[in-house]
């Protein structure tokens, strides 16, 4: 992992930003001065009230701080809200629109660049923003993630706008939650009281048969779901993925960094550690070889409560052994 940049995402640190006890400014500097990462992925969403548009000066004078505390910005996370009301899209300029001051706000902060959701853009607004990116120097990053594939339709269509572009300044990030072996064992525990011990069981053991997920959907489509394990439950059908590393060969050529996701530490049966040496053995494999970010981003906030600095330090470590 030495000729890869190691990153942390302050989205590990949303539990302590949800609880307001520390600006979320501070906690997003305490990254660096505590030791984690000097590189930190940002969230202008969780920073700053005035999102999508923050001044200038507010977002300078945070790059200057995590400077002064020897780090720098990475990649920024980016929204583009589609809706200007609940009967109302917003059109081409509008959305065009809505992506500029969050373009300026990543370049004020001395960023990389910025992350979208997969397809999310679309092949017009890409080539819209291009000249933009190239203006502010940054790259574009669309993420997959979870049970998305690179041969999903809607997936291959935005692989196949990028590669359109031929362009540096947009990439693929990937998101490693595609590649899960298993479930978290603590996801389970959480589980298990609002789910039937076969389907379970069934989870705990078969999670890569196509057979399971059918039946977690059958379970949702029953209605036998307790509301209060609905979040939960649609985890199974949107956030943990089942492909292999091998699924992204195809795509490699495209990616510009990567989302080392984890929900727990516990790696019974190398649930956690494997996808990550599989992930290594690909990126050695690569020509000419991958020289992106790969960044520690911890998702199991909803049923963990664990300290994000303590976790983050441990999954960045045993990252660099499996990698």
């Amino acid at each position: 992992m030495s000729s890869w940049t190691a990153a942390a995402s302050a989205f590990n640190w949303t539990p302590e930003v949800i609880r307001a006890e520390r600006a979320a400014t501070d906690i997003a500097i305490g990254i660096v001065t505590s030791g984690v990462a000097t590189v930190v992925e940002l969230e202008p969403g969780q920073l700053w009230r005035s999102f999508p548009s923050t001044p200038t000066e507010e977002a300078v004078a945070l790059r200057e701080r995590i400077r002064a505390a020897g780090g720098r910005v990475g990649i920024v996370g980016a929204s583009l809200d589609e809706w200007l009301s609940p009967t109302r899209r917003r059109d081409d300029d509008e959305r065009f629109a809505f992506l500029l001051p969050q373009l300026q706000t990543a370049h004020d902060l001395g960023a990389e660049g910025v992350r979208l959701p997969i397809g999310q853009a679309g092949a017009a607004l890409l080539g819209r923003l291009q000249p933009v990116l190239h203006e502010l120097d940054l790259t574009l990053y669309e993420e997959v993630q979870g049970q998305q594939s690179p041969d999903s339709p809607p997936v291959a269509r935005a692989v196949d706008d990028i590669a359109a572009l031929a362009d540096a300044r947009v990439r693929l990030l990937v998101d490693t939650s595609m590649l899960m072996p298993a479930l978290p064992v603590t996801y389970l525990d959480a589980l298990a009281p609002s789910i039937p011990g076969g389907l379970l069981d069934r989870l705990t053991t078969a999670w890569l048969e196509p057979a399971t997920l059918d039946a977690v959907v059958a379970h949702l489509r029953s209605g036998a779901v307790p509301p209060a394990a609905h979040a939960l439950y649609m985890d199974l059908l949107v956030r943990f993925g089942r492909s292999p590393a091998n699924a992204l060969r195809g795509i490699l050529p495209l990616v510009g960094a990567f989302h080392l996701k984890f929900w727990d530490l516990d790696d019974t049966d190398r649930r956690v550690s494997q996808p990550l040496r599989d992930l290594g053995a690909l990126l050695r494999e690569a020509a000419p070889g991958f020289t992106g970010t790969l960044c520690s981003e911890w998702g199991g906030h909803e049923w963990l409560d664990a300290d994000p600095t303590d976790l983050t330090r441990a999954h960045l470590a045993l990252a660099r052994a499996s990698l």
